[in-house]
């Protein structure tokens, strides 16, 4: 599958506002988290900050975030429920760093995942990461675990 970037806009943040997961990835679901939802859905926040992810046909299949922070870029994203699970996390993956390198050109790349998302960790270290600390974080209307990895 091919990835290409496209600006966010509000057709993509809305369809991305309304994915929901199976099972324990209900967690990542947007209304989870109404921060989350609201800044994936706020203008202000697309340009240079939110990015669609595309097909070759055109459809979204995902979202990548990237926030500079010094040097370093501090990525998150996510695959469309029905992409996930099938093997395109690690070229999804590779496609945002590859991106996030030529657009902001970072000396590291930063991002945290949920300790239990172990599918994700396992392609995060495969594109480079590595483990960082882990620490808790009220998100969801609870307290989680989350690690810290670093490229």
């Amino acid at each position: 599958m091919q990835f290409r970037f496209k600006p966010m806009n509000e057709i993509y943040a809305h369809a991305i506002a309304n994915w929901h997961y199976e099972g324990i990835y209900a967690f990542y679901d947007m209304d989870q988290d109404i921060k989350d939802r609201e800044e994936l859905l706020d203008p202000h926040n697309w340009t240079g900050k939110y990015y669609a992810v595309v097909d070759e046909r055109g459809e979204l299949v995902g979202f990548f975030c990237f926030e500079k922070e010094g040097e370093a870029v501090v990525i998150g994203c996510g695959l469309r429920p029905d992409c996930t699970g099938k093997g395109l996390g690690q070229a999804f993956i590779e496609a945002g760093l590859e991106y996030a390198e030529q657009e902001l050109d970072p000396a590291t790349f930063r991002l945290i995942v949920a300790t239990f998302n172990q599918r994700a960790i396992r392609v995060y270290e495969q594109a480079g990461f590595k483990p960082d600390g882990v620490f808790m974080n009220e998100t969801n209307g609870g307290q989680y675990e989350f690690l810290r990895m670093v490229r």
